[in-house]
């Protein structure tokens, strides 16, 4: 592996790198850095992961190509022309990104005489940014929409760049950006030599780089559109109702997770944050609603680590760089791919292993094997840790704490004589309970009565009539002693509901019928009655017509697959008996009146 110095880094930039603690460089700056120092007016196309080292991959050769004079000369509203105008133009996505690149080409070039960085973005007062570029930039750091409102108002001048940037292009371009980036793009001079840097390669990062590169050169980092390769992808089978009881499982499972969870909607995101702070959960939200204060305070405190986990969108998580991270969580997966590839890359940075975790359910189970064949890698599936696995987990690090907490004699001296004589009569052992306890209660507490998350099947390509056998089983069981099942051919969906049930029985069978145990489904329902009533009660209900359909009703175990499911045949099929009201061609009213009027009469 090269050293910075082989790439051909100038003595100053080597020094600034060095105390940043950049010891070798990372793939994509080897390719990159030798390869814009060589010719600075070369187009470039830099596939890389996020996380990967692409801001000094453009950054070291931008701030080393740039052309004096050591000091910018004012330019002033006027627009006066000459060394004064910014030579180089980075565009960004998001304003954290924006910021971000800033301050690493500050440090870059902090021995480098004289060099101006300027970044301008939205969301904060556009006058001190003004004033800023008014007295003079050799390189400005924009998002799209501010810099063509500078540029507009006169204090943007780009007629002197001759190298722009693209970074995050493809987020860039996802975001709408197109007409801002084809307004600013018509403002460079015809000399000016483009980079785009990007995660992935889509359509329209293909489109941009046809319109605007001319014979550029594309250097691919690890394959295109392939996930970080020190990050394991691992996905959770659950039903959609209990993705939020998985989420919280996952995160106790790990007791020193420091994370993002991605949702797909600003809504979802709150109310996912939400539900984790009130469940005792050191979290946050992170989306466009909230102001720009609170979003900067949000980000501060997760780079702090104050905030274990951050719960965002993906636009909001853009230019998020935080290099530990031990995991990203999709609480849904996105419908695009290129946005699971930026998630995922925002952990295994920097050498380190990261994972991710997406929690899913039947619907979205395409989209798993969508992303294994786009990034070439293939996801576990894991099974939801038990409610034993994760308290031992959270035990482990009750008593990791305890240990590794550091004591000052000098500050717990003082009280240690009063302390002894309060546990004078407790027992280490005792003592040592009631520690865990404190810290560890809640956990047990928690999963004492736990819900339990059922694993779902994955039952790919099954046949209608297999699931409709499957419930029958299901419901075809033993009818408790003395009582007899029956079938009948209407369901909920034709409004046959217990009280309908009763009525009906208690209208045609007459009497008050004593019924049992009642199994409702769609199209079909089960029902118990005294075994000595059963007959009479098959033989009153059959023939009858509900609502326009004619009825059948017998013994649940005579019962064929076609009487489950053959809701067609009911219309066709002659039946064998017809009642007397049945022959006259009326369709019984079900009103009180209707039920009088229809009423059998009796000897």
């Amino acid at each position: 592996m090269k050293t910075f110095e082989e790439l051909g880094v100038s003595e100053p930039i080597r020094r600034a790198i060095e105390e940043m603690g950049f010891v070798q460089p990372m793939p994509v700056q080897e390719e990159v850095i030798p390869y814009l120092l060589e010719d600075g007016q070369r187009d470039v196309i830099a596939l890389a992961q996020t996380g990967t080292g692409k801001t000094a991959a453009f950054g070291i050769p931008l701030l080393q190509r740039l052309n004096g004079p050591s000091s910018p000369t004012p330019i002033g509203r006027g627009g006066l022309k000459g060394d004064g105008l910014p030579q180089a133009l980075v565009l960004s996505p998001t304003r954290e990104l924006c910021l971000q690149i800033a301050d690493d080409l500050r440090d870059f070039s902090r021995y480098m005489a004289d060099i101006h960085v300027e970044a301008v973005y939205g969301g904060a007062a556009i006058e001190p940014q003004m004033r800023a570029l008014r007295k003079g930039a050799h390189v400005i750091v924009a998002t799209p929409g501010r810099l063509i409102d500078l540029k507009n108002r006169g204090y943007a001048h780009l007629e002197g760049v001759t190298n722009i940037v693209l970074d995050e292009a493809d987020e860039m371009l996802n975001m709408g950006f197109s007409d801002s980036i084809n307004d600013i793009f018509e403002s460079l001079p015809d000399d000016h030599a483009t980079l785009m840097f990007s995660a992935t390669m889509s359509r329209e990062v293909e489109r941009v780089a046809k319109k605007y590169l001319h014979h550029y050169e594309t250097i691919v980092v690890g394959s295109r559109n392939e996930g970080a390769e020190n990050v394991n992808h691992v996905y959770y089978m659950v039903q959609a109702k209990d993705k939020y009881l998985a989420l919280k499982r996952i995160v106790d499972y790990y007791p020193k997770i420091f994370a993002i969870i991605f949702c797909r909607t600003k809504l979802e995101t709150q109310e996912v944050a939400d539900k984790l702070i009130r469940d005792g959960y050191n979290a946050e939200a992170l989306h466009g609603d909230l102001s720009q204060q609170q979003r900067d305070l949000t980000m501060q405190k997760f780079r702090q680590h104050t905030v274990q986990l951050l719960v965002a969108t993906d636009v909001a998580a853009r230019g998020l760089d935080v290099d530990d991270l031990t995991h990203v969580i999709n609480f849904g997966l996105p419908d695009d791919i290129e946005n699971y590839t930026h998630r995922s890359g925002r952990t295994g940075r920097a050498g380190k292993k990261g994972t991710s975790i997406s929690i899913v359910h039947t619907k979205e189970k395409h989209k798993i094997r969508g992303i294994e064949k786009e990034i070439g890698k293939k996801f576990v599936e894991a099974q939801m840790p038990t409610a034993e696995e994760i308290c031992k987990k959270q035990l482990y690090k009750v008593m990791d704490q305890i240990v590794k907490t550091d004591v000052d004699d000098d500050e717990i001296g003082p009280f240690m004589d009063d302390i002894n004589r309060y546990f004078e009569y407790i027992d280490k052992e005792e003592i040592i309970k009631k520690i865990v306890s404190l810290e560890f209660g809640k956990f047990l507490a928690y999963y004492a009565d736990a819900p339990e998350i059922e694993k779902v099947a994955e039952e790919r390509g099954k046949r209608k009539e297999d699931r409709v056998q499957t419930d029958r089983q299901k419901l075809q069981n033993k009818a408790q002693k003395g009582y007899k099942r029956l079938f009948i051919n209407l369901g909920k969906k034709d409004g046959f509901f217990p009280g309908v049930l009763m009525q009906t029985l208690n209208r045609y069978v007459g009497g008050r019928q004593e019924v049992g145990h009642i199994d409702l489904l769609d199209t079909i329902a089960y029902f118990e009655v005294p075994e000595k009533d059963a007959r009479k009660v098959m033989t009153q209900l059959t023939g009858i017509r509900f609502k326009g359909r004619q009825v059948r009703c017998n013994d649940a175990d005579d019962t064929q697959k076609r009487d489950f499911a053959g809701r067609k045949d009911d219309r066709r099929r002659p039946l064998k008996k017809k009642k007397p009201q049945e022959l006259k061609g009326d369709e019984p009213d079900f009103s009180e009146e209707g039920w009088a009027r229809r009423r059998p009469k009796r000897k």
